[in-house]
């Protein structure tokens, strides 16, 4: 059994050394990336389709968590259907429907819709933040180099007790000469402030 991943991230500013480490670990042949959101379909999304074409009966696809094959339940089911009719393993290394499935399950099925649903609830809360930070005056007007994916990655970072110092490092965008730069301590608060601004204490936010 040839085992292939599958990396995946949303954005171009997040990183996935991580996934890779993983797919190294459990010994993949090949690993196939890609950095769009895991709401589309496969005509959308190319390393997922990459990964298909290249992949065999009676190999594995290896992904880390379900959420790499996708947030949207129906593409995500449609994905896991071709593959088993295909006769192909699917591998999940953590969390929700971890271990190896060669047909659809209750768990798996269920940690689908669990992905589907937290890919809107990142988008709610973000929009209820922007529309509170805008109902207490804060200033939007600059586009802020903060992305929602840069946002939610900080924010878990905070949840798990790093400072704002200790953030800055995990952060990185791209100017347009293409030099990669971490965003200022400014621009993680105040976007830490609009994700969370129905919710955060005076004193959440230090550096």
């Amino acid at each position: 059994m040839a085992l292939i991943g599958l990396v995946r991230v949303s954005t171009d500013e997040q990183l996935t050394d991580r996934q890779h480490v993983e797919m190294q670990k459990v010994g993949c042949e090949r690993v196939f990336e890609e950095k769009v959101s895991g709401k589309y379909g496969v005509d959308k999304r190319p390393g997922l389709s990459a990964a298909l074409d290249y992949i065999r009966p009676g190999d594995a696809l290896v992904v880390l968590d379900v959420k790499r094959l996708g947030r949207n339940l129906v593409n995500g089911l449609e994905v896991l259907g071709d593959l088993f009719e295909r006769g192909i393993t699917v591998k999940v290394l953590e969390g929700l429907g971890a271990g190896e499935h060669t047909e659809r399950t209750l768990v798996i099925d269920i940690a689908l819709a669990i992905a589907e649903d937290h890919r809107r609830e990142i988008v709610r809360s973000t929009k209820q933040g922007l529309e509170a930070a805008k109902a207490r005056g804060v200033r939007l007007g600059r586009k802020s180099v903060m992305t929602e994916a840069m946002t939610v990655q900080a924010a878990a970072l905070k949840a798990s007790g790093y400072s704002l110092r200790q953030i800055q490092p995990h952060l990185w965008y791209r100017l347009a000469d293409g030099t990669r730069r971490n965003p200022s301590i400014g621009a993680i608060s105040q976007a830490l402030a609009i994700h969370a601004a129905e919710r955060l204490q005076p004193e959440g936010i230090s550096a």
